[in-house]
């Protein structure tokens, strides 16, 4: 019960992170090109966790070491899910717009619910679909169905290929979490992801500009690398050990939930009734998942 109360505040805490990175990047991504966005983030997250991966090691934790057979799951993990995911999340919301950026990308629980029936052989319970059903619902009601997706026809489809990429990262998490720590992995996962990501952006920086002389946008992009990034990618990755991949995807909709409460707070965006409503209806979907949990302990 513990394990899973740790991977749950893992989780929430995670895609709380993210709930606030559309705000930011949306306003970086105005001064900064996507890829490159992406590539930043990178140096600065990859360069934060190999120096806590370092003090931890320190300290003789043999997960942190890693054999000739894990690397080619952990390039597999910084190539579809830090490289390709990210890059189509942020070209995705580049294409489009934060709200239809938050509302494809919320289909990532489901995508991990199937996944992980395949891959983790994880039993595809009712009560698991009616979580996930729940909160899609909620996430709906929160941010409204009135989109432009007709309009960000690219974008949408890119954002869809976004949350299928990062379903798959979730997994496969879990699968390389059995031999090797979380932190272990975060690292080396997006150093893998910087050296996928460096063509990209050395080939985006031939066509566009990158504007770096105003305060906000430094701190923007020290935000992305080192709370939306190394941070919120190490909490998920944990959560994730910690809990049945089917059921800790649940937490991943606390992203727009908490991404419309940021603006509310912070861009004095409105917050009507469907607001309340769908997060009662997500907060619901977790409790039930929660509670098969405990009823199989």
């Amino acid at each position: 019960m513990k394990q899973n109360l740790i991977g749950a505040i893992c989780l929430s805490l995670a895609a709380s992170m993210w709930g606030g990175m559309y705000v930011v990047s949306k306003y970086v991504l105005d001064y900064i090109p996507p890829l490159t966005l992406v590539w930043l983030r990178y140096v600065i997250a990859f360069v934060v966790l190999f120096v806590v991966l370092k003090i931890i090691h320190l300290k003789n934790d043999n997960r942190t070491e890693i054999k000739k057979s894990d690397w080619l799951l952990i390039a597999w993990i910084g190539f579809i899910g830090y490289f390709v995911s990210i890059a189509f999340q942020f070209i995705g919301t580049k294409l489009s717009d934060a709200h239809t950026g938050a509302l494809i990308t919320s289909a990532t629980p489901a995508f991990i619910v199937v996944f992980a029936r395949f891959i983790l052989k994880e039993k595809l319970t009712v009560r698991k679909i009616t979580s996930v059903l729940l909160a899609t619902l909620g996430v709906v009601i929160v941010i409204g169905w009135d989109t432009k997706v007709g309009t960000y026809f690219l974008g949408t489809i890119i954002l869809v290929g976004a949350a299928i990429t990062w379903a798959l990262l979730s997994v496969y998490v879990k699968v390389a979490s059995k031999r090797l720590s979380s932190l272990a992995i975060t690292t080396y996962a997006v150093f893998f992801a910087l050296v996928f990501t460096t063509p990209a952006f050395v080939w985006e920086l031939q066509s566009n500009d990158v504007y770096y002389q105003n305060t906000l946008i430094i701190l923007g992009v020290i935000y992305l690398g080192v709370v939306s990034t190394a941070g919120a990618f190490f909490l998920w990755n944990k959560g994730m050990e910690l809990m049945d991949a089917g059921v800790g995807s649940l937490f991943f909709f606390f992203q727009p939930l908490v991404g419309s409460f940021l603006g509310w707070l912070l861009l004095n965006e409105k917050l009507d009734v469907n607001f309340f409503i769908g997060g009662f209806l997500i907060m619901a979907g977790v409790v039930v998942v929660s509670l098969q949990k405990k009823k199989t302990m």
